[in-house]
């Protein structure tokens, strides 16, 4: 099992020992709920500001403005169930603009630490394969992530 399943970088943002705690909390949930725990794998996650949220965007997306979450995954959906690794390797990089979080926190009237976990579910989900263009899809996405944070006892109402 890997014991370290996330790599934590604090980007022109001041380090945090809560995010780190509630973090590697929701990581190491999602990755017992999608039965990782026994791989190989981690992910990469990047705290950053929303100037360098952009950077990455239009980086890498060719979106040039700020958003709350990215994910980079590194395999396909299908891949995973079947990956036989012999060293660590990333499951992917999300990078989370914590100025975003506390916003989108006051905005929808709940808790910094439920919005940032559930930012921590929705990029996990997006490095999994899953996405949220079609109703379908982002039904069985929701679905997962709710779950997650259900069995963490995090809630809109907190």
């Amino acid at each position: 099992m890997n014991e370290e399943l996330t790599q934590i970088e604090f980007l022109d943002i001041e380090e945090n020992e809560e995010y780190y705690k509630l973090i590697n909390k929701v990581v190491k949930k999602c990755f017992e709920e999608e039965n990782l725990l026994e791989t190989k794998l981690y992910i990469s996650i990047i705290l950053t500001t929303p100037e360098k949220i952009q950077e990455m965007n239009n980086e890498y997306r060719k979106i040039n403005k700020t958003t709350d979450v990215l994910s980079f995954p590194m395999f396909e959906k299908e891949e995973i169930p079947n990956l036989k690794l012999n060293i660590e390797e990333p499951l992917g990089d999300i990078v989370i603009s914590i100025e975003k979080v506390t916003q989108q926190a006051e905005e929808y009237g709940h808790s910094f630490e439920r919005e940032l976990a559930y930012m921590v579910v929705h990029g996990f989900y997006h490095l999994m394969g899953y996405d949220h263009i079609e109703l379908i899809d982002r039904n069985e996405m929701r679905e997962k992530e709710e779950n997650i944070l259900k069995k963490l006892s995090i809630t809109r109402d907190d």
